[in-house]
């Protein structure tokens, strides 16, 4: 991290940036998991209906949604789930490997627009247009449903991963329009040392910690993969698209057409507008899954985590466009590409995993990654706790016991639970307004720019009462007017998770938006609930 002229004035920009993140900071919790629905049988339509975005738009699109009510929710324990006849991205399928799973596409798009389809890559599918109602047409590359006709898809989740289901017809409009979604298949087979605990460090410690602090689970399993390198705490998917609004403003006004498949819509220049992460811009993507403003657009990206928890990223290219997606904080590890574990030595009876590690997860159409992203501290130089040996607060004297990784993971119940214990009772600075040749690592936020406090979550420290306990020569640490939240509540760390393609975090080329949501770290008695 290069140090910050803190005697830069506050650009425009930065301000509204750091109003918008105070905002988040303050707002109720809203976090994501992986929500969808579950298979084997899964009902699905094609139809028409508008997406919201925040500069106000209304966005003709095309999308798959539930046809009727489905067989299921997952997680269970996710409330308000619902799907509509047309969403974007699609419902999430959620199936186990080894089930035989079909899934039926009505087609309500409208008559103009044509046969509809849907292809499923990386499994082997069987199809048959004789046997749709009514009889169906045969594509280029699948069965296609004609307009007001249905066509049954049957395949067998062969493997576990997540990938990506899309049209089979016309895809440079109908993906462009919002026909695509994702599948995760579970494994069927979860390693024992996924059930019994995280085997990052101190085997088990984190689930005896969620179950200790009250934290419902959330994921759809204790494994990505069968294998015993893939457990992981928590989940969250993400899929990456973009729109050309003029592309939906034609589709739009050739919808009402009364001639069936006659839609002409040139699909180039592409000059896309808006860019989004399952289906919704920034800000609106930190809100609830299922918030009922966005009925067509259910699915949020708001990751929240505690540190040491190994988190499982699905993310998902989609739309036309490559989309470099970059994760603050830490780099991510890569188990899978397109559902395949990427081994090291594949034909021993317990390979090992070779997947990269990635400063950015660049994802192509269709692409899928898989990998595994955690936040544990290690390497600020600073106790991020707050813990003050001359303090009167008993919260400031916790203790840090190392475990043969250095983490503080003997007691579930400690706020500093998984604390890098070599930095323990270290001070952010010796000398609190001085710079870092003055005693370091960093320099405390000028009261006058706010953009510095709010970026750290109101505070450099995590926990409970973590800045009033903290406090240094001034009384206070950080200085009054930089602190996002009260100072007797949460202190969380907030990281930026943005696409590094600099057009693609605006919304109709309005900073900030688009691909740009916030990852907060939360200490472990903070609950995480992502139930909304």
């Amino acid at each position: 991290m290069r140090a910050i002229n803190m005697k830069k004035a506050t650009s425009k920009t930065q301000m509204l940036l750091a109003i918008m993140l105070a905002a988040l900071l303050l707002a109720p919790a809203a976090f994501a998991a992986v929500p969808g629905i579950t298979g084997p049988n899964l009902n699905l339509t094609a139809q028409a209906e508008y997406l919201t975005q925040p500069d106000g738009s209304a966005i003709y699109s095309w999308g798959y949604g539930c046809n009727g009510a489905p067989s299921g929710f997952a997680p269970a324990a996710v409330s308000g789930a619902f799907c509509k006849n047309m969403q974007v991205p699609g419902p999430t399928l959620i199936v186990t490997e080894g089930q035989t799973v079909v899934v039926t596409l009505t087609n309500n798009l409208p008559s103009a627009a044509g046969n509809t389809s849907i292809l499923f890559p990386g499994f082997n599918v069987s199809t048959s247009c004789k046997d749709a109602t009514p009889v169906g047409q045969q594509g280029l590359l699948t069965c296609e449903a004609v307009p007001g006709g249905s066509v049954s898809y049957t395949f067998t989740a062969t493997t576990p991963g997540t990938r990506s289901y899309y049209s089979g017809t016309q895809g440079d409009l109908q993906m462009e329009m919002g026909l695509y979604g994702a599948i995760v298949v579970l494994p069927s087979h979860i390693p024992a040392t996924c059930s019994s605990g995280l085997p990052l460090t101190n085997a088990g410690n984190n689930a005896k910690a969620k179950a200790q602090w009250g934290e419902t689970d959330f994921r759809l399993a204790a494994a990505a993969y069968d294998h015993p390198s893939t457990c992981y705490d928590r989940e969250y998917m993400f899929q990456f698209s973009e729109m050309d609004p003029r592309i939906h403003r034609e589709a739009e006004q050739q919808s009402s057409r009364t001639c069936t498949g006659c839609m002409s819509v040139a699909t180039e220049p592409y000059v896309p507008a808006y860019f989004m992460i399952n289906g919704r811009s920034m800000p609106d993507d930190m809100d609830p899954n299922y918030a009922p403003q966005y009925p067509h657009q259910p699915y949020n990206g708001n990751p929240h985590l505690h540190p040491g928890e190994l988190v499982l990223l699905r993310i998902v290219g989609q739309g036309r466009w490559q989309h470099p997606f970059h994760e603050h904080g830490n780099h991510v590890r890569v188990l899978a590409r397109d559902g395949n574990l990427i081994l090291s030595t594949p034909d021993t009876a317990d390979p090992n995993l070779a997947g990269p590690l990635l400063f950015t997860t660049t994802t192509t159409p269709g692409q899928t990654i898989d990998g595994i992203y955690y936040w544990s501290g290690k390497g600020l130089n600073w106790d991020p706790y707050g813990h003050n040996p001359a303090s009167t607060d008993p919260l400031a004297k916790l203790t840090c016991t190392p475990d043969a990784n250095g983490y503080n993971t003997g007691s579930p119940t400690a706020v500093n639970y998984f604390e890098w214990c070599q930095d323990h009772n270290k001070p952010v600075e010796t000398a609190p307004f001085g710079d870092v040749a003055g005693g370091g690592p960093v320099t405390l936020p000028d009261p006058n720019i706010l953009v510095n406090g709010t970026w750290f979550g109101g505070s450099p420290y995590l926990g409970p009462d973590a800045t009033v306990r903290a406090v240094g020569s001034t009384g206070t640490t950080p200085p009054s007017g930089t602190i996002g939240n009260s100072p007797t509540e949460e202190a969380a760390f907030a990281f930026m998770w943005h696409s590094h393609n600099e057009r693609e975090i605006t919304t109709n080329n309005i900073f900030p938006g688009g691909m740009f949501m916030m990852m907060l770290v939360d200490s472990r008695e903070f609950v995480i609930d992502e139930s909304n």
